[in-house]
C-alpha cells in the first residue's frame, strides 16, 4: 500500500490551501490509484491530463478493511507511486451498482486503455482477482462503488 508520512501531507495541503483557501483546514485522506507503484503513476498521469475523471472500487474491500467509503463532496489527496502528494480530487457523484451493471459511459470516464465497457471489465476483473482486500474477489455480480469526481489541484492540462 502506498502511503505518505503525515508531516509531508499536512505541508502539501498547506500549499493547496494557499491556493484554494475555500478548502476545507482538515488534511483530507489520501491514496493512490491501483495497487503497484506503476498503477499508480499510469492512472494520475491520466488524472492530471483530464482524461480520467472516474474510478471504480469495491464495496467488499471497503467492508473487508474498514476503510471509510467514499461520500459526496469528499477531498482526496492522490499519491503517486512514490508516495509523493501530486493532486486533490473532488467526489462529485457516486453510485454502487453490479460488476455486471457498469455503464459504459462510466468504463469512458475512467480514461484506461481504449475506454470501452469491455476493455474495463476486462482490466478491473483482472485487478480484482489478483488484488482485492476481501476473501471474496471477484464476482460478476460483486457490488462496484463508481465514484466521479473533479480534479481540484493541480488544474487539469490543457
Amino acid at each position: 500500500m502506498i502511503s505518505a508520512d503525515p508531516a509531508t501531507l499536512a505541508s502539501f495541503w498547506q500549499e493547496v490551501r494557499a491556493q484554494h483557501p475555500e478548502l476545507p483546514a482538515t488534511v483530507p485522506s489520501a491514496w493512490a490509484f491501483g495497487a503497484t507503484p506503476a498503477h499508480a503513476d499510469g492512472l494520475l498521469e491520466l488524472v492530471l491530463a483530464g482524461i480520467k475523471t472516474g474510478t471504480a472500487s469495491s464495496l467488499w474491500d471497503y467492508e473487508a478493511t474498514g476503510d471509510p467509503e467514499p461520500y459526496l463532496g469528499e477531498f482526496s489527496i492522490i499519491l503517486d507511486g512514490t508516495g509523493t502528494p501530486r493532486a486533490v480530487l473532488e467526489t462529485t457523484d457516486l453510485q454502487t451498482v453490479p460488476f455486471d451493471e457498469v455503464t459504459a459511459e462510466h468504463a469512458h470516464s475512467e480514461g484506461e486503455d481504449d475506454r470501452t465497457l469491455a476493455s474495463w471489465r476486462e482490466i478491473h476483473e483482472r485487478y480484482w482477482r489478483n488484488h482485492s482486500e476481501n476473501p471474496r474477489g471477484f464476482e460478476p455480480d460483486m457490488p462496484v462503488i463508481c465514484e466521479r469526481f473533479r480534479l481540484v489541484y493541480p488544474a487539469a492540462r490543457p
